[in-house]
């Protein structure tokens, strides 16, 4: 009966743990306003619903794909076009974040870096995108 009971108690923590964290991704999606604004930046204002859709269906997936443990064994080749959509997604939602909270003006402004802000702008995407494909093609095997 105890081990039923212990069941029960995490399945309730687990519920309530899965529900604070949903609530606050919920809270920053809305509070900050970050699918329409990158559906301003990317023009697609006719799509916005598919935004909102793939945001919850990619939450959904990732979900059941880590309380079900799920792993598909492909090679790193097949693996590179869903890697690229991943990395355009993560990218364009840290440049929704990052123009909503006016990060990059603001320290520009501060540093008097303003008549580099595009070489700046360019350094810290290609530098993402260069440790990007370093971690992913050599250092995770």
């Amino acid at each position: 009966m105890t081990e039923a009971l212990r069941g029960l108690l995490l399945g309730i923590v687990s519920l309530a743990g899965g529900f604070a964290v949903g609530s606050a991704f919920v809270a920053l999606l809305i509070v900050l306003d970050l699918i329409p604004r990158l559906v301003q930046l990317t023009r697609g204002h006719r799509r916005s619903a598919v935004f909102e859709s793939a945001i919850l269906i990619g939450s959904l997936y990732w979900i059941c794909a880590d309380l079900f443990d799920w792993t598909f064994r492909l090679s790193a080749r097949f693996l590179l076009i869903p890697a690229v959509f991943q990395g355009l997604f993560v990218g364009m939602f840290a440049a929704a974040l990052t123009e909503v909270l006016n990060v990059i003006p603001i320290v520009s402004k501060r540093l008097k870096l303003k008549p580099y802000l595009l070489p700046l702008l360019m350094a810290m995407v290609l530098g993402k995108v260069t440790g990007s494909l370093v971690d992913w093609l050599w250092l995770q095997p």
